[in-house]
């Protein structure tokens, strides 16, 4: 049997690790040996810090966002908690530029947040019941699966053996 040689498979390997290892300090962009290393080690550090930035990122808007609400005479747990009950969903991000470019929408924030604490808030929107879902469906033009799966919901017995006509009747 004839001997295979790997040389340019070993050698396109090499070069692909020291090329990712341009730009590191004295033998870490030379040697082979070294630079895999660093490589390794570079790829776990990128790993850890891409998931701190978020946690970095986030403390950074409560920051600002805090820093806002002492400006308007409240604390950044009774805002957001405001802000739940009046039933205001903006994410951190938004909030904090907010703080820092439209000062006057956030004095309006502020505002409403206080009213909700204070129980002035307005009433968030009810949830449908099943009854007025049901009513403005339109269960003719659905299809079996659709159906049944509709009946499971309500908790109709038998379901899976009933036919399109009566899963009709018994879900109206």
């Amino acid at each position: 049997m004839t001997r295979v040689k790997g040389g340019t498979v070993s050698k396109t390997r090499r070069r692909k690790v020291l090329k990712e290892a341009k730009g590191y300090f004295g033998s870490k962009h030379r040697l082979y040996k070294t630079a895999q290393e660093q490589v390794f080690h570079s790829g776990a550090y990128a790993y850890r810090d891409r998931k701190a930035n978020k946690r970095n990122f986030r403390k950074l808007w409560i920051t600002r966002i805090n820093a806002a609400c002492r400006e308007n005479g409240i604390s950044y747990s009774k805002f957001m908690n405001g802000l739940s009950k009046a039933g205001i969903e903006i994410n951190r991000k938004v909030l904090s530029e907010m703080a820092i470019n439209d000062s006057a929408t956030f004095a309006n924030l502020v505002k409403i947040s206080t009213d909700a604490l204070n129980g002035k808030a307005p009433k968030a929107k009810q949830k449908e019941t099943k009854e007025t879902k049901n009513e403005s469906k339109d269960y003719s033009t659905m299809t079996l699966t659709e159906l049944k799966n509709i009946a499971k919901e309500q908790g109709i017995k038998g379901y899976s053996t009933m036919k399109k006509d009566e899963l009709l009747a018994n879900i109206k």
